[in-house]
């Protein structure tokens, strides 16, 4: 047998054993964003498939039992103006409980010595702390101009968008502290990239879309409950609703498209994945723009399509999770709160799980320090990752019964975290058409949506979103048929 009739044999038989499935509206991705448009759809009336390429639901969501202990490998907290999470939440039966805040929270700052503080604003000298105020307020003013749906059309979108956020704010201040400090709420905190590789626009929308840049340095109310059994179980209970309708383990290798610029008179698409290829009337893309082109189009998409994903890209961080036998800092009236912009660690909080006797740590490292981080060996990054927590909140944290690094940039089908957003420029060029389908073609995920943001609530909203677009098209179809018998 040669090597060419080896290869049709081996795809012939691959063909016999995949599933052919008829629906009205095919998804690719089970993370939130794709579960929620499925779930709208199917309340609607509507046939759906889902496909993903994991072994599981939730997409960046995901809880796991590392070694005996429940860790939120993926996201996880809630914000009182979440409210499109909320809602899903309460229809789902999912309660939630608060993050433990009492006690003293710990500044680090240039100095390496750790400050014990109550209230909002480090502590810092008087005149680092005037030049923070003075910068959220400006910040506060911008987000309140921008707002989170359209921040390119702002009158100074491309000033704003070709100047990095690192040298906007030392244009401002000439305090490296406070321009320090201000920058790690977005960097290190949120995009997990450099202030010096994206622009000021991105800066702005990441903090619009929670309300305003007060509300993002605000840890007690962007990180203020958590899901009781863990985010991904929205996702699970979403899918179990779907039940045969969710396709697991299945990449999507193609996607073909018809019913734009004239190709075809009828709008459809074909998806190829690995075990079932489905036809559909529409497609919904529910993955983060950077897997976009894991997929073949055919044909292929526009040329804006082409350029827009190629300056969108996802940051990175280190998510450590760190268990001990009691929450011991507590004992010390620390609440487990603690930051840094020169440390290794530079966000540590309380992540004990509901109703868990044992304590548990969660610290973040972000950008060119997990960039170091990933340059040890094993064993020596955990030894410098421990202590720079123990840094926080003393000794004890050098020796936890659990550790474990979620590093989702080196996961196949997510490649970086939390969210993606754009190179310098690439905001105010691009963001218009982010949302904009592509003939049958929706796109869907947390990524690109406008209020929540990179979040699990933007995910659900993009789903929400996406879902109503298409029912529209789709009730617009079946009256259009109607009107047609009628004639």
């Amino acid at each position: 047998m040669n090597g060419i009739h080896l290869v049709a044999c081996v795809m012939q038989a691959r063909e016999e054993h995949v599933k052919i499935i008829e629906r009205d509206v095919v998804v690719i991705g089970a993370g939130p964003s794709g579960l929620t448009a499925a779930r709208e759809l199917k309340k609607a009336g509507h046939s759906v498939a889902v496909i993903e390429a994991r072994d599981r639901v939730g997409g960046r969501t995901h809880t796991d039992v590392i070694d005996g202990a429940v860790i939120e490998v993926g996201g996880q907290w809630v914000s009182p103006d979440q409210t499109a999470l909320i809602g899903l939440l309460d229809e789902l039966g999912l309660g939630t409980f608060s993050r433990y805040r009492e006690g003293d929270s710990v500044y680090i700052g240039p100095d390496g010595k750790p400050v014990r503080y109550t209230g909002e604003m480090f502590p810092v000298s008087d005149y680092t702390r005037e030049e923070m105020e003075r910068l959220i307020t400006l910040l506060d003013r911008l987000v309140a101009e921008a707002g989170p749906e359209a921040p390119w059309n702002h009158p100074d979108a491309r000033a704003l968008d070709t100047i990095s956020f690192h040298h906007w704010l030392r244009q401002q201040s000439d305090d490296e502290e406070a321009c320090n400090n201000i920058g790690l709420f977005i960097a290190g905190g949120m995009l997990t990239k450099p202030a010096h590789s994206f622009s000021t626009l991105q800066a702005i929308l990441m903090a619009a879309t929670a309300g305003s840049f007060s509300n993002l340095v605000d840890e007690d109310f962007i990180l203020d409950k958590r899901v009781i059994g863990g985010m991904q179980s929205v996702s699970e209970r979403m899918a179990a609703e779907l039940g045969e309708d969710v396709v697991l383990s299945s990449p999507v290798r193609t996607l073909r498209w018809s019913g734009m610029d004239g190709r075809d008179s009828a709008e459809g698409v074909t998806v190829v994945s690995d075990t079932a290829t489905v036809n559909a009337r529409y497609a919904v893309v529910a993955v983060p723009p950077n897997l976009y082109s894991r997929i073949s189009y055919e044909p292929p998409l526009p040329r804006r399509q082409h350029q827009m994903h190629q300056h969108q890209s996802l940051g990175l961080v280190i998510k450590v999770h760190a268990v001990y036998a009691t929450p011991f800092w507590r004992e010390e009236g620390l609440s487990g709160t603690g930051f840094s912009a020169d440390s290794i660690v530079q966000e540590v909080y309380d992540n004990t799980n509901h109703e868990d006797p044992r304590g548990t740590l969660v610290g973040f490292i972000s950008d060119e320090k997990a960039d170091a981080m990933f340059e040890l060996a094993p064993h020596e990054r955990r030894e410098r990752i421990l202590a720079s927590i123990a840094g926080f909140l003393g000794p004890q944290a050098l020796e936890p019964e659990v550790y474990y690094e979620s590093d989702w940039a080196s996961e196949e089908w997510t490649r970086g975290a939390y969210a993606s957003s754009y190179d310098l420029g690439g905001l105010h060029r691009y963001g218009r058409d982010q949302r904009t389908p592509v003939g049958p073609i929706y796109w869907s995920c947390s990524d690109i949506a406008a209020e929540g943001y990179q979040h699990v609530d933007g995910a659900i909203r993009m789903g929400q979103r996406t879902a109503a677009a298409i029912h529209r098209e789709l009730a617009s179809g079946l009256q259009s048929a109607a009107s047609g018998r009628e004639s």
